[in-house]
């Protein structure tokens, strides 16, 4: 598991996410800790390093 800090597409809050790397390149939904609003987000993990990472609002904004 790898914790990663990035910023809400709706609030722009700084919020952190626990990142598994069994779940490589497999888009999900995870609601922000601040205003609870839904995130996708897609990572990549290799050698324990956080290779790629994106997050975007699901209503399109990002």
């Amino acid at each position: 598991m790898i914790e990663h800090y990035f910023t809400c597409p709706y609030c722009w809050e700084e919020i952190s996410m626990l990142l598994d790397s069994g779940m490589n390149n497999e888009p999900f939904v995870e609601d922000c800790e601040v205003c609870c609003r839904p995130i996708e987000v897609i990572f990549n993990i290799q050698d324990n390093e956080l290779v790629k990472f994106n997050s975007s609002s699901t209503d399109g904004i990002s």
